[in-house]
């Protein structure tokens, strides 16, 4: 075999109804354009369970040309590849599907593309516009948005990354095997967007297609899958070159610094308040952090309940610490990111499993908004029942002056009255989703693992399943138990008494205001809405929003100045987010955890872990 120049590999798992036929296919057009003896097809036999390796062992023996490379345990389509390549003969590699649908017409450009040196690597394409292929509606939906996502995080030039009909050089192949991660159907593109980066010669030409049969693509296995393969790729690529452990602290560090430093600077360039906040007593407001202060050990002793009904220990100290880092991560990451890096947190430090870690935020999210509910309800219907309900329409038309900042006026009405409604809508689905979580757990254990397996057969489905219904349990396993729905459930409730108590501190920091019971009560009206406000991920740490909600009420319902309570706004919500970003720095260097490299270790251990389940 070593005049062969010409390797193509057949990746087969479980396809004793077509192989023979593809390989006969294969050697008659190969022995049209290669001469005798320059060529070999094999048959990458992937762990089957019917009678291909049979087939393949017949054919083998039948006809030299023929080889049959055998896996006792399936390896996956890339993975089979990768293996076949490895023992190929030739300095030309080549594979295409089994099924046949690219028309083998094209086999010669595919291989002479390469062979002739000419280009590194060579693909068909279904999507260029010379070419025809026919797919159902359902198939190009999902390759069309699966092609447009890899050009766009991957930055490829291909318009067609997973056509199953590629050629790559020896030399190619030796030089990026070792990097390409992937094993199953993401290889592929793996190999072209590696290519293209590393500079080698990448050729894409239009083919004819058919589909023939049923595809082998998992619903729940591959989109989950390649999804995930995707954004791991993107940030080896694009992310993790930049960073290393000293520069990623480094740049945690700054990050954060700057959203304290812009923070601060927001508030002095509002000019129309600033007279009001050069007014307050500097003792007072520093008293305020202190008092917010007190309220971080008490979410780190509600989350170690938490976690014990899980069925995890943890200590109050250590479980404080890493809700400073993930709070700090949701004032400098968009979209909560943030929880995330928690969910890392106890999974490498106290091995909570990410489902149970992130149904412990989940849990203690429901309770957040559960106690602000009950604190701000409470006030509503004491308003209600001595006849505010006047003063509370009045305070939801009020008309607040818009505010100037840095030469542009904002809508500051509108805008606090978007919060208004935001932290109405909140509030609500915060009690229909624990009555959700109730009624839930009356229901047959096993309803998400029909739901999931409904569409797809594959084993990776029952882990999906899993972890969905570890969640869910875990969450039932805390709303629903008495005692620990009542430990929890107090603990929020002390937790954000003190974040109101906060608020009042900064009140008083401000002079000629007086804390009677009216504005105590406001207080508690204006944080718990200004929060509920803020849940929702449209602004970094709910900036404008808390302010927008907190201002329309004090204005509203007091007889405090709209620029003042807008100071006390701003005042109230800086003081909170400079004592968790420094509470997060300390904790970032007493636990030694960077949040961008917490952001990417957790990747990678979740994907271990998944790929460890579905071996199994």
């Amino acid at each position: 075999m070593s005049d062969v120049e010409v390797s193509v590999v057949l990746p087969a798992y479980n396809e004793e109804a077509t192989i023979e036929r593809t390989v006969e296919v294969t050697l008659e057009t190969l022995a049209s354009f290669l001469p005798a003896g320059a060529f070999e097809v094999i048959v990458a036999e992937d762990g089957c369970d019917d009678r291909t390796p049979e087939i393949a062992t017949r054919l083998a023996e039948e006809d030299d040309r023929v080889r049959h490379i055998h896996s006792d345990r399936r390896l996956g389509r890339g993975g089979a590849l990768e293996y076949a390549f490895e023992r190929a003969g030739g300095e030309t590699l080549v594979y295409f599907d089994t099924d046949l649908a690219t028309d083998m017409k094209h086999l010669e450009e595919l291989v002479e593309t390469v062979r002739s040196g000419e280009y590194d690597v060579a693909t068909g394409s279904r999507w260029m516009p010379e070419n025809q292929a026919e797919r159902p509606a359902k198939r190009a939906v999902s390759s069309r948005g699966y092609n447009t996502l890899v050009r766009l995080f991957l930055r490829s030039d291909m318009q067609d990354h997973q056509c199953g009909f590629k050629a790559i050089s020896r030399e190619t192949f030796d030089a990026l095997r070792s990097e390409v991660e992937d094993e199953h159907w993401f290889w592929d593109t793996e190999v072209l967007v590696l290519s293209q980066r590393r500079g080698y010669r990448v050729k894409e030409f239009p083919v004819d297609w058919e589909p023939k049969g049923d595809t082998k693509v998992d619903l729940v296995r591959d989109v989950f899958g390649m999804g995930s393969q995707i954004l791991r790729t993107w940030w080896q690529l694009s992310v993790s070159p930049r960073i290393s452990r000293r520069v990623s602290m480094a740049a945690g560090s700054i990050l954060v610094m700057l959203a304290l430093i812009v923070a601060v600077s927001v508030v002095f360039n509002l000019e129309t308040v600033f007279d009001a906040m050069s007014g307050a007593d500097p003792a007072l407001v520093t008293a305020a952090g202190v008092v917010y202060l007190v309220s971080w050990p008490l979410r780190g002793l509600r989350y170690r309940d938490i976690l014990d009904r899980l069925g995890f220990s943890g200590d109050t100290w250590f479980l404080t610490g890493a809700i400073f880092i993930s709070q700090t991560g949701n004032l400098v990451f968009p979209a909560r990111l943030g929880d995330g890096v928690r969910a890392y947190v106890v999974k490498a430090r106290r091995d909570v499993p990410y489902p149970s870690g992130f149904a412990s935020l989940a849990i203690e999210r429901v309770f957040d908004l559960l106690a602000i509910t009950v604190l701000g309800g409470t006030v509503l219907v004491g308003l209600v029942l001595t006849g505010g309900t006047e003063q509370i329409a009045e305070a939801i038309a009020a008309e607040i002056p818009p505010v100037t900042i840095g030469g542009e006026t904002i809508d500051a009405g509108a805008a606090a009255r978007t919060a208004l409604r935001v932290a109405a809508g909140v509030g609500a689905a915060a009690v229909l989703g624990v009555l959700a979580i109730l009624a839930s757990a009356r229901m047959e254990s096993d309803y998400v693992h029909r739901v999931v397996t409904a569409v797809s057969n594959d084993s990776y489905a029952n882990y999906v399943s899993g972890v969905i219904e570890q969640f869910v349990g875990d969450v039932q396993a805390v709303v629903s138990d008495r005692g620990a729905f009542a430990r929890v459930g107090l603990g929020s409730l002390v937790i954000w008494v003190v974040d109101v108590a906060t608020a009042l501190v900064v009140f008083a920091a401000f002079p000629d205001i007086a804390l009677t019971p009216a504005l105590v009560a406001t207080a508690f009206f204006a944080v718990s809405v200004g929060n509920l406000a803020k849940v929702l991920p449209l602004s970094p740490g709910g900036i404008g929003l808390y302010e927008g909600a907190f201002t329309l009420i004090v204005f509203g319902l007091t007889n405090v100045a709209a620029p003042v309570a807008f100071a006390i706004s701003i005042v109230d919500h800086v003081v909170k987010n400079a004592v968790t970003i420094l509470g997060g720095l300390v904790s970032m260097g007493w636990l030694n955890v960077s949040l961008t490299t917490a952001v990417e270790e957790s990747r990678e251990a979740s994907e271990v872990e998944a790929a460890a389940v579905t071996e199994d």
